[in-house]
């Protein structure tokens, strides 16, 4: 696609000649205050022992080669996980471009970060599964196969759709999903990104109940008890009697990035065999793991009103702006009822071509309306690519 000048040209009064972003003000949040939106999962946090060859996995196996930020920083706001100290870490956020959600990486540079000491288990508390999205099941399948890595048969969901669990370099299950229509553009890898996530609850109807009207995810696609063949063997603990909840929003994601985003699910599981443990017990954020679900919203402050009236006040609040490389962004943290973070994220500003100086300012666009596809498509041009 050639970017003409006229285009250019309107970025660029979109951010000011220069590239600079507006600051927050009464304006943006007059706007956003009329509107409490959680518009969809943005992207899975995931603490990796290394942050180079984890995205180098990630690029070579599921095509996010799309780099939002990669900033080294202090982390005050998670001060509240880290057992009160401001630790420093690497942070870089990645996307597939045909689609789907995002991941950050997170490296601790002021701490080595560990992995659990303990076998986690399909049920136990927390993000234990990510679900990311590819065109083709099989071709998806023999790319790992071919290379030797760690994967299970391909089987059928209880919804029907065909998939396979994976293990990445830091230990980590994927489940790679058939991904339908559901695509934003279209590049030569098969995988598009992040599809949602698999949960342990510890108590499947308030889960469901927090999920639902908390979150937004307030279609059940199914519910059911039992041992599934698409987990016995192929996770730990997929031997187990579970319940399994599959949620997913409404009509899809929604929001200036809604049409990108595409359609996530949020899966349940609760173990009814065994009484789960928390995964990330005895350790704090940043170490090896899923570390938190992003949700993209607008109007943080008429959100922070519903969680409190609800009992589930922020846990940590960056309380305006906060710079991550040259994206800017307001930051939340609550937690669901097993004490699982989420990340709760209102964008004002975001690179779309960093090294060309254009930068998209989203703080006075109209919530519900999406950014046009080719500005968010120029981001091909910072696309990452390996030898």
């Amino acid at each position: 696609m050639r970017v003409t000048r006229v285009q250019l040209f309107k970025i660029r009064m979109l951010n000011g000649v220069n590239g600079t972003s507006r600051q927050v003000n009464g304006t943006s949040q007059k706007i956003n205050g009329a509107y409490k939106i959680i518009n969809g999962l943005q992207h899975i946090g995931i603490g990796v022992e290394d942050i180079d060859k984890s995205w180098k996995w990630y690029r070579k196996y599921f095509g996010l080669d799309i780099p939002f930020f990669d900033a080294i920083a202090e982390a005050p706001l998670m001060q509240y996980y880290n057992g009160g100290s401001v630790i420093e870490k690497r942070a870089v956020m990645v996307m597939n471009l045909q689609g789907g959600g995002a991941v950050e990486m997170v490296q601790p540079t002021s701490f080595k970060n560990t992995t659990p000491n303990f076998e986690v288990r399909l049920g136990d508390l927390g993000i234990f599964i990510t679900k990311v999205k590819t065109r083709d099941i099989n071709l998806s399948f023999q790319l790992f196969k071919k290379d030797g890595v760690e994967v299970s048969a391909i089987q059928s969901t209880p919804d029907g759709k065909l998939s396979f669990l994976v293990k990445d370099i830091n230990g980590l299950y994927f489940q790679v999903i058939e991904g339908g229509n559901d695509w934003y553009t279209k590049t030569k890898h098969v995988s598009g990104g992040i599809a949602g996530a698999i949960v342990g609850v510890s108590d499947m109807d308030r889960s469901i109940k927090y999920y639902q009207e908390m979150i937004g995810f307030g279609n059940i696609v199914y519910d059911e008890v039992g041992v599934f063949e698409d987990m016995n063997g192929a996770v730990p603990g997929g031997d187990g009697k579970i319940r399994r909840v599959l949620l997913e929003q409404p009509g899809g994601s929604l929001g200036n990035f809604g049409e990108m985003m595409g359609k996530m699910s949020i899966e349940l599981v609760q173990a009814l065999d065994r009484t789960p443990v928390k995964i990330f017990r005895g350790r704090q954020w940043g170490d090896v793991g899923f570390v938190h679900l992003a949700l993209d919203v607008k109007g943080m402050y008429g959100i922070e009103k519903d969680f409190n009236e609800y009992g589930y006040p922020f846990t940590c609040d960056s309380q305006n702006v906060l710079s991550m490389g040259k994206s800017q962004v307001h930051c939340v943290y609550v937690e669901d009822p097993d004490n699982t973070l989420i990340e709760l994220i209102e964008v004002y500003k975001f690179p779309l071509v960093e090294k060309w100086g254009l930068f998209m300012d989203v703080q006075k666009r109209h919530p519900k309306k999406p950014v046009p596809s080719w500005m968010l498509k120029l981001m091909r041009f910072s696309r990452v690519k390996d030898n």
